[in-house]
């Protein structure tokens, strides 16, 4: 449904007075589009400003207040007069609307907030960082002139060097076997030495 603006001056917004905004409720719950653009018409600055007010911030408003009228289409059977007059009612709607709108938002930004600081990068010292592996790399300098000549030249061609296991049997001029006991057997110490050194 679209609300259009229709051309009335001069009547009263308030109460049910002359324009009988009673009787353009009812006849919206019977669905009369006309008697309910007749009664936006008559009461939306009023809904609006209320929401503005509690909202502040006007394309919200709008949209809100927007809302707040199909909800009243909606619900306008629902109207009981013995209760209270239709202007009333339709301020009590529009300010519950927008109070949910500003706690709604605010959830948001609570919500955010939290994911911001559950996901945000924690600062680390690189200096420690950086200290940590010139440590860790003089530990294993360490270890391998632990080894024997042997294995220390296996391993520092296959994982220094970056050469594969057959590359180094041929630079070694010695048998494959050899070369992956050589390198088994060194990383086996280094591994050893290093879980004592830490």
């Amino acid at each position: 449904m679209r609300f259009e603006r229709s051309s009335v001056a001069g009547e009263p917004v308030s109460g049910d007075g002359p324009v009988g905004l009673e009787n353009l409720l009812a006849a919206s719950a019977r669905g009369d589009e006309q008697a309910f653009a007749r009664l936006y018409d008559l009461t939306s600055s009023r809904v609006y400003g209320m929401v503005l007010r509690v909202i502040r911030d006007a394309a919200q408003a709008a949209e809100v207040t927007q809302d707040i009228y199909l909800e009243v289409w909606r619900q306008a059977a629902r109207f009981d007069s013995d209760k209270g007059a239709v202007l009333p009612w339709l301020l009590m709607i529009a300010h519950r609307r927008a109070v949910d709108r500003v706690r709604s938002a605010q959830s948001a930004v609570v919500r955010d907030d939290k994911y911001a600081v559950l996901t945000e990068e924690r600062p680390y010292d690189s200096v420690s960082e950086q200290v940590q592996t010139s440590l860790d790399a003089q530990r294993v300098r360490k270890v391998l002139s632990d080894l024997t000549p042997a294995q220390r030249e296996a391993v520092s061609l296959a994982y220094f060097g970056g050469y594969t296991h057959s590359e180094v049997a041929e630079l070694l001029k010695i048998p494959l076997g050899t070369v992956k006991t050589r390198i088994r057997d060194g990383l086996i110490r280094m591994r050893d030495a290093l879980g004592v050194l830490s």
